[in-house]
């Protein structure tokens, strides 16, 4: 395909491949600029009626004009060629930003930020992605985010019967739906060939995340079909102890079985990761937000050293004037002092507790000098 013209697009160079398409670098000899030319596979188009309900929502997607979401300039057909001319994007996919340990926290929820308000304008528009993972999400030099191939995964599904067909039969249709997407970040209703929503999208968000946080897949095994039943029936590894539970959190109800223990929009969702951002930008360390959540195994919080001091020299003096003027130190006297030594954990009390061990009452100048 290097150095072919297809319709009015020269191709120069390869971009990437997925099991939706090749992607070329082309230039636009009309409007003299450089595009992302996504050729499909012949497979995927043969059905007509499959192949207009897919123009139909690419058009819908091309109309959003929202700065995170790729614009789709053209789709047309030539020389028996279907394709899509995209927005073309300077930069890398999230996958190829994402390491081994996940990215770092300010970036993760920058990132996060962006897409959550890119998939918040394409469902307030009606449009479900249905194949969000790290290779559709592009992000420049500059750190935008740019969301690819909305509304692609759909021109792989079966057409619905139609409602003349259910009432002529007087009964649905028996046929299963078809798995759409990226098996690592499906939905559950969507490894089930269920119909899916907007919600679907939002479990694949917290996939996406889960994975930016973690460098993992939450689900990935083996096998596909290993995958699949990971998704339908188990939970993802705890995220590390550094991260904050309040992101914790989200990432939990993002990844729900149900989709109506999920957030319900991704309006919503977009909101509370705004709020997280702001936190982590102020400067506050998810190390810091952790451990003002979890709850101290200690009775008593650590004393200020100045106090600290103060306590140890004033137990020390009542356990010698005790016993210069009282009976003698008993082991329940030694009791005492180690129980309230352990209760606030600073070494300067434990420095007491060898003073009430060792001072020999009896032998003690102090003492004698008092008496």
């Amino acid at each position: 395909m290097i150095g072919r013209t297809i319709s009015h697009y020269e191709i120069t160079e390869k971009l990437g491949e997925g099991g939706m398409g090749v992607v070329y670098k082309a230039r636009d000899s009309h409007l003299k600029r450089f595009v992302a030319l996504k050729v499909l596979p012949p497979e995927m188009v043969t059905d007509p009626e499959r192949k207009q309900r897919f123009v139909q929502e690419a058009r819908a997607a091309s109309a959003l004009n929202h700065p995170n979401i790729v614009t789709v300039h053209d789709i047309d057909q030539s020389d028996g060629v279907d394709f899509i001319a995209m927005e073309y994007v300077e930069g890398k996919t999230l996958g190829e930003l994402i390491g081994r340990k996940g990215l770092k926290l300010n970036e993760a929820l920058k990132y996060a930020v962006q897409i959550a308000d890119a998939l918040a304008k394409a469902h307030a528009a009606g449009i479900v992605h249905r194949d969000l993972k790290p290779g559709n999400v592009m992000v420049t030099p500059d750190g935008r985010v740019k969301v690819l191939d909305f509304g692609l995964a759909k021109l792989t599904e079966s057409a619905p019967a139609s409602h003349e067909d259910l009432t002529l039969t007087e009964k649905p249709s028996t046929e299963l739906g078809l798995i759409v997407g990226t098996a690592s970040y499906m939905s559950p209703e969507q490894a089930e060939g269920k119909k899916v929503d907007a919600r679907s999208d939002i479990f694949s968000f917290g996939s996406l995340l889960y994975e930016m946080l973690t460098g993992r897949r939450p689900f990935r095994r083996d096998s596909q079909a290993l995958t699949l039943a990971a998704i339908l029936h188990l939970e993802p590894p705890p995220l590390p102890a550094e991260i904050a539970p309040e992101l914790e959190r989200v990432v939990t109800r993002c990844l729900r079985k149900d989709p109506a223990r999920r957030f319900q929009t991704m309006a919503d969702l977009k909101v509370t990761l705004e709020e997280l951002k702001e936190e982590s930008d102020s400067g506050k360390s998810t190390a810091e937000q952790a451990a003002a959540a979890r709850p101290s195994n200690r009775r008593f919080l650590r004393p200020a050293p100045a106090a600290a001091a103060v306590l140890a020299l004033a137990a020390a003096s009542v356990f010698l004037w005790q016993r210069a003027h009282a009976k003698p130190l008993t082991d329940k006297d030694v009791l005492v002092l180690a129980d309230f030594t352990n209760t606030t954990g600073d070494s300067v009390f434990d420095d007491t507790l060898k003073l009430g061990l060792s001072v020999q009452l009896e032998q003690s100048p102090f003492l004698k000098r008092k008496r």
